[in-house]
């Protein structure tokens, strides 16, 4: 069971990593990554909701919709549970931490239509994950997408005083750097998990 769980978990944060492998939630990951403290804030809402969601819509679907033969409404279930999930998360940082609040913006509510969000408890049914291993590849798959957006938020600040070639000013040179990170973590499918 641990070698498992390592395996999924590894798995999920570098070999399959939602960013940089499977090229889900690439909307928060290019619109809030300007900003490391931003960056910071959105890891925290996405890991939340992940694991939340795994956890939550496990059981929707292990005592409701399978035994009643709604397997058909899963990713109408799975999406209702995420945005209840994120209206959850978006008011508590409205009361406690109003400026990252306004700093993720319109960013914030799109976690709800995040597909790595959404990815991850359909990963989770395809898979056929108990609910341990659900709850776990939620929790690291939030992890790599904290670990995408951070790396990435480190070199987008650092682009900010570097001296490139003027055809790649603005979003271009992010689109290299994303693709270069992709490269990058492509090095880890070859990995040989347990």
């Amino acid at each position: 069971m641990l070698a498992s769980l390592v395996s999924i978990s590894l798995g999920a944060i570098l070999v399959n990593n939602f960013i940089f492998s499977q090229f889900l939630g690439l909307c928060p990951f290019l619109g809030v990554s300007n900003k490391m403290s931003t960056a910071t804030g959105m890891s925290v809402a996405v890991i939340f909701v992940m694991t939340m969601a795994s956890a939550i819509c496990w059981i929707i679907n292990e005592y409701l919709l399978i035994p009643l033969d709604l397997e058909f409404m899963q990713t109408v279930a799975y999406i209702l549970v995420i945005a209840v999930l994120v209206q959850f998360v978006e008011m508590f940082l409205k009361k406690a931490i109003p400026s990252l609040y306004s700093a993720m913006g319109i960013f914030l509510p799109l976690i709800t239509t995040n597909c790595a969000v959404l990815g991850v408890v359909l990963l989770n049914t395809q898979n056929y994950y108990n609910f341990l291993e659900s709850v776990v590849y939620g929790f690291t798959g939030g992890l790599g997408f904290t670990l995408a957006i951070v790396l990435f938020s480190s070199v987008r600040e650092r682009l900010e005083f570097a001296d490139y070639p003027k055809a790649f000013e603005g979003f271009a040179i992010c689109l290299v750097a994303a693709a270069l990170f992709a490269l990058a973590f492509l090095g880890f499918s070859g990995m040989k998990i347990l």
